[in-house]
């Protein structure tokens, strides 16, 4: 069952990376997460973010980046949209050290790192139309951090 749902459209420059991962920690305190949790999320979202400006959309100040958060339980769902150029192959891009900018010395390691700190990570993307990242967590039980 949906508790809470969120969503933040920001435009797509750098500075706006460390705000969205602020935005998804602040969405997710309501869980009451262990530092580390809120760590791995901010983490995550940070990935996907600068992904998003950096691959999405060849760092165009002009377009816009959109974060939407849902709270399931003890679950939490982010997402992060851009309507850019999209990933031809999206399994070849989540390989460790694959990039598609190597002129720019990205480590070709933004999908591996979600994928170390989220439950799961969803990749959709079509060529000239965008992607969404989907991150998903479980959090621990309240008690268990007491």
């Amino acid at each position: 069952m949906l508790e809470n749902q969120m969503e933040l459209h920001f435009a797509s420059i750098s500075q706006n990376e460390a705000f969205a991962r602020t935005v998804a920690a602040a969405f997710a305190t309501q869980l009451n997460p262990t530092i580390e949790e809120l760590t791995d999320i901010r983490t995550a979202v940070s990935e996907a973010v600068t992904n998003a400006i950096i691959h999405g959309y060849e760092n165009d100040p002009g377009q816009t980046v959109i974060l939407t958060g849902e709270i399931q339980g003890r679950s939490i769902v982010l997402s992060i949209r851009d309507t850019g150029r999209g990933i031809e192959n999206v399994e070849l891009a989540r390989q460790p050290f694959y990039t598609s900018q190597p002129n720019m010395e990205r480590s070709g390691m933004g999908f591996s790192v979600m994928e170390a700190f989220m439950d799961k990570v969803v990749v959709e993307s079509s060529p000239g139309q965008g992607t969404v990242v989907t991150l998903f967590k479980q959090l621990s039980q309240e008690d268990d951090h007491a």
